[in-house]
């Protein structure tokens, strides 16, 4: 920042560059006032790092301006974005970092920009050069800004998985497309400074598309500990089980019931029993794949859905619950409290699964088999999984037996 600020009396600012940085910071500004009432929404809804569309602006800054001004201008847009929209829930320190970023993003994006000796105003000529720098920009920017975003929650938050600090392609996608969109606005302005004017209605579009998606995902996910909620998770296994086909291998399903969970609640507080209930849906969720289902059906009862192999269905199925049966054994959650932290262990889970065999038995039906092995899991003791074994489709009524797992036995 402060090789910026001393780039700052060189400057030389013919009228085009002065007449690109009104409107630039004009735009970004009056963007964040229009959007304003939106991010709120969303900010209310999710605490996690979402796509800041303000990068359209710091974007085209880089690619249009000198360095030092680029700089400039990317920390007033982000101070007014904070100032109206992200203050008092982002304590400054975090704004600062953020703005850091962002500032360190455009230079790395002005100076692609600058290597490929590309005029910067008037920015285009035609040429598939000038295409090339600015995807090359794009490149530039993306991967520093994300990089030390990535780095800073890595080290502040070493607890978190990898997937998490990284986000999800949905975003990544997005935030690329933002900065495209910026190539576009710093193109507009180069050649008619009203022309960047369109950029602004696909702009509040996205942001309204961001908030609906937040919105889908706050009413299918467990607000306790991350996972599906039971009727999101209903409505994927419906959809997974109707998909399936041969090549894709059956289904298991697994209950699963923390044992004894109300004495958690009264000896250490239903704080202490939420941040349990985290830590074992962590604990599920490090045992299966991504494509996966896991849920929370409410209280103290997860849900999951996993494929299996064809040849070995119930064995594969009943190891996959071992292991959960063991991660859940040996947790060991750490509670703050005023008098220091307190470590919750002993926690043990009883475990029902079922196959989807190829008689092709509906959800209701394998949750009812793998709910009856559960409760058998139970009576026997607790702490161990069974599996529920459906007869062949000819018996009528269909009757269910259990069979205890030979590692999670009495």
């Amino acid at each position: 920042m402060a090789l910026v600020l001393a780039q700052l009396p060189a400057l030389r600012l013919d009228r085009r560059i002065i007449v690109a940085a009104l409107v630039i910071c004009g735009l970004g500004m009056l963007h964040t006032e229009i959007a304003l009432r939106v991010e709120r929404v969303r900010r209310r809804i999710t605490d996690t790092p979402h796509v800041d569309f303000s990068s359209v602006w710091t974007f085209a800054a880089a690619v249009l301006l000198p360095p030092a001004l680029a700089a400039v201008l990317a920390t007033i847009v982000f101070t007014h974005l904070w100032a109206r929209s992200w203050r008092p829930r982002v304590p400054v320190y975090r704004h600062v970092f953020s703005t850091a970023t962002v500032v360190l993003a455009c230079l790395a994006a002005s100076a692609v920009v600058a290597s490929g000796d590309v005029a910067r105003t008037p920015f285009l000529a035609g040429s598939a050069r000038e295409l090339v720098v600015l995807v090359l920009a794009v490149l530039a920017y993306t991967t520093v800004n994300s990089s030390l975003v990535v780095g800073a929650v890595a080290v502040s938050s070493p607890e978190l998985e990898l997937s998490s600090v990284l986000g999800n392609w949905n975003d990544a996608a997005l935030e690329t497309a933002t900065l495209f969109l910026g190539a576009l606005a710093a193109v507009a302005l180069s050649i008619n400074p009203w022309l960047v004017g369109f950029v602004l209605p696909p702009l509040i579009v996205l942001h309204w598309a961001e908030l609906v998606r937040h919105l889908k995902e706050a009413a299918s996910t467990d607000g306790k500990t991350g996972l599906l909620n039971a009727a999101a998770w209903h409505n994927k296994a419906e959809q997974v089980l109707h998909r399936a086909n041969a090549e894709d291998g059956p289904r298991g399903v697994l209950v699963l019931d923390l044992d004894h969970f109300k004495r958690v609640n009264d000896t250490y507080g239903h704080v202490a029993g939420d941040q349990v209930l985290q830590a074992v849906a962590n604990a599920l969720r490090n045992e299966v794949r991504d494509r996966d289902l896991v849920g929370r059906f409410g209280g103290e009862e997860f849900v999951v859905l996993l494929g299996v192999p064809s040849d070995s269905g119930s064995t594969e199925l009943g190891a996959v619950a071992e292991r959960m049966r063991r991660r859940v054994e040996h947790l060991q959650v750490e509670i703050p409290t005023p008098d220091g932290p307190m470590t919750v262990s002993g926690l043990t889970v009883s475990i029902g699964g079922a196959v989807h065999s190829r008689t092709g038995e509906d959800l209701r039906t394998l949750l009812h088999i793998a709910d009856t092995a559960l409760y058998s899991a139970k009576r026997a003791g607790r702490n161990r999984v069974r599996l529920g074994l459906s007869l062949p489709p000819k018996a009528a009524p269909v009757q269910y037996t259990a069979s205890d797992m030979p590692a999670g036995g009495a």
